[in-house]
């Protein structure tokens, strides 16, 4: 297969791959950042026991089907675009410069998570619905019910509802994880020799960015794409500015790093997952992206 394509298929199963594995610490995160609105309790073990009582271990998998849609569209790209555009940027050499990747790393997120902003609206939805009245529930069956639904009762702009922060969390994490887990890669690599070790301690290291970085913009993103129309037809949010602003106000700053324990549990592992699966598949395929 050509060199483009397989770049897109080792992103896409990369993604698929650890999203299977951390899917219910992700609907455990999600539940948290809700009950950051209503200052309720946001232990993750709380949550845990109410997603069990409501759904038993099936309610941990809530969405799965559009997160693992969302990760063939949104990690294909994000990393398959990375790749290709080092493939583009490397010299005579083949090696990428740091400026290269970090630009490269941030494009490649803005365009994977526009695009697949859909899915991603589809899995918070689906995630959140237990946490509303019963009266104003959506109940999607699956993902595809879910943009039916979406279609039909909001129209087709509504399946970008929450785009602005989910492209600028996108950007945020392809940077602290593509871009760190290169650097220390390399670092590692020069000093110990490369292998499994160096790209296990390189994936650890980069997911303490990833998690710092990316949750204010992961938090909006889900108080945007949950939100639905109050009695008076308006939306409680009216943009990503309005969100950051009022959930300050309510929350304080470090509201925007509500549930960071449970983000970085979250996050972190899958960073670390889809790098390492990345590593395996290039490895597989014969894939010499850098």
């Amino acid at each position: 297969m050509p060199s483009l394509l397989l770049n897109f298929l080792v992103g896409g199963l990369s993604g698929m791959g650890a999203t299977t594995i951390i899917q219910p610490i992700d609907m455990i995160k999600v539940r948290i950042q809700l009950r950051g609105e209503s200052k309720g309790k946001t232990s993750p073990f709380d949550v845990a026991k109410e997603i069990y009582h409501q759904g038993g271990m099936k309610g941990f998998y809530q969405g799965l089907d559009s997160a693992l849609l969302r990760q063939a569209v949104y990690c294909s790209l994000r990393i398959g675009i990375y790749y290709t555009l080092n493939e583009r940027s490397a010299d005579e050499n083949g090696n990428v410069s740091a400026s290269s990747r970090a630009i490269n790393s941030l494009l490649a997120g803005a365009i994977g998570s526009g695009i697949a902003n859909p899915c991603d609206l589809a899995l918070v939805r689906m995630q959140a619905d237990q946490t509303l009245p019963e009266a104003e529930r959506r109940n999607y069956r699956n993902v595809i019910h879910a943009f039916k639904t979406i279609l039909k009762e909001e129209g087709f702009l509504n399946l970008y509802r929450g785009c602005a922060p989910t492209v600028a969390r996108a950007a945020s994490l392809n940077l602290s994880m593509l871009f760190t887990f290169d650097i220390f890669k390399q670092a590692l690599g020069e000093r110990y020799g490369q292998g499994t070790k160096t790209n296990i301690a390189a994936s650890y290291l980069a997911g303490f960015f990833v998690a710092g970085v990316s949750l204010p913009f992961d938090n909006m993103k889900t108080k945007l794409q949950k939100q639905s129309k109050n009695a008076k037809g308006q939306y409680p949010y009216n943009g990503l500015i309005d969100c950051f602003q009022k959930t300050i106000a309510r929350e304080g700053v470090t509201g925007l790093w509500t549930g960071l324990p449970t983000y970085y549990v979250r996050v972190a592992p899958h960073a670390m997952f889809t790098l390492l699966f990345a590593e395996f598949f290039k490895g597989l395929f014969g894939v010499n992206a850098k």
